[in-house]
């Protein structure tokens, strides 16, 4: 008996915990079946669970189960607005993705509908072309994340979801290699013959993006001196707009005054002191990546860099450049 009261209370805490949430999110979601004309059954079924799947994934809110809504849908396809809302209050969901593949010689035209049921009307009413059946992952993928964060099809690129037709125009990039030059300021904070002067700078870098959220590469730069780095970035984002941190290593040969070397001893005489300007070069970073689902790109960079030399060279380098 004792046992049972326990499930009861762990089961009544379930569901309020349940409820709590879709109070918070403010929403349930439903996705009614994928209709098709002239594609292979078993490929719409793919793309449905591909649908779903990123759905689930994506939204903070109460998915409404798939049973569910086979067993209150209609086996007709529901495209207009007052069919769609009729099965969204059946369901009590707050908004509901629908969509209809049709294949048009190769290319598949994909349209879909997000349907706020209170207001009963489409808030989202977009058209996709898959170049081919394999495109229809990236594109299913995209229209879970418009209808979940509301946003138009287009809108909603990011670096691994770019499309076959969307790469076939000239300024969408399909390859994660950059060549890049900046050029900016370097402000000593100690060494550097105690000038603290801002000194100009010029960078050349060869990188390459690692699995969609990592760039690496090699930097050779004009740094008061030469200097000539590895360096590794998390990209925190695959939008347009890009934060980025990361950490550079390298070698710098650190440009000096000769007057610098030499100091006066006790009896007058000018004495030249062994210091070596060259040393391993230690640095961290974080910037910004514009258009980065592009070919072109805008790169904005602080550094902080020390150098380990007999000088103790440390600064702050700031670029602007291109990618």
């Amino acid at each position: 008996m004792r046992h049972f009261y326990i499930a009861r209370i762990l089961f009544l805490l379930a569901i309020t915990s349940l409820y709590t949430y879709a109070q918070e999110t403010g929403k349930s979601i439903a996705v009614l079946p994928v209709c098709a004309t002239g594609i292979d059954s078993n490929y719409v079924r793919t793309a449905e669970s591909i649908l779903r799947v990123e759905v689930n994934k994506r939204a903070k809110a109460v998915i409404i189960p798939e049973r569910t809504i086979r067993a209150i849908a209609s086996k007709n396809c529901c495209v207009d607005v007052d069919c769609i809302v009729s099965i969204g209050k059946e369901l009590n969901a707050q908004q509901v993705l629908s969509c209809n593949l049709s294949a048009l010689g190769e290319k598949i035209i994909v349209q879909y509908f997000v349907t706020d049921i209170a207001a009963s009307r489409q808030i989202i009413v977009d058209q996709v072309t898959a170049k081919s059946i394999e495109d229809l992952e990236l594109v299913m993928k995209r229209i879970a994340k418009s209808a979940v964060e509301n946003l138009p099809f287009n809108e909603n690129v990011e670096v691994g979801t770019i499309t076959g037709v969307e790469t076939d125009k000239p300024l969408r990039r399909s390859t994660f290699k950059n060549l890049g030059a900046s050029f900016g300021y370097l402000y000593p904070t100690s060494g550097y013959d105690n000038d603290f002067s801002k000194k100009f700078v010029f960078d050349f870098r060869w990188g390459y993006e690692i699995a969609q959220d990592y760039s690496a590469g090699l930097l050779a730069g004009i740094r008061n001196g030469f200097a000539i780095n590895i360096y590794g970035d998390y990209l925190l984002t695959r939008t347009d707009v890009c934060p980025q941190i990361g950490t550079s290593l390298g070698f710098h040969f650190v440009s000096h005054n000769a007057s610098a070397t030499y100091h006066t001893d006790s009896y007058g005489n000018s004495v030249q002191e062994n210091k070596r300007a060259d040393g391993i070069e230690l640095g961290l970073h974080a910037g910004l990546r514009l258009l980065r689902t592009y070919s072109f790109q805008i790169l904005l960079q602080i550094d902080y860099i020390h150098t380990f030399n007999d000088y103790d060279d440390n600064a702050v380098v700031f670029t602007i450049g291109i990618l």
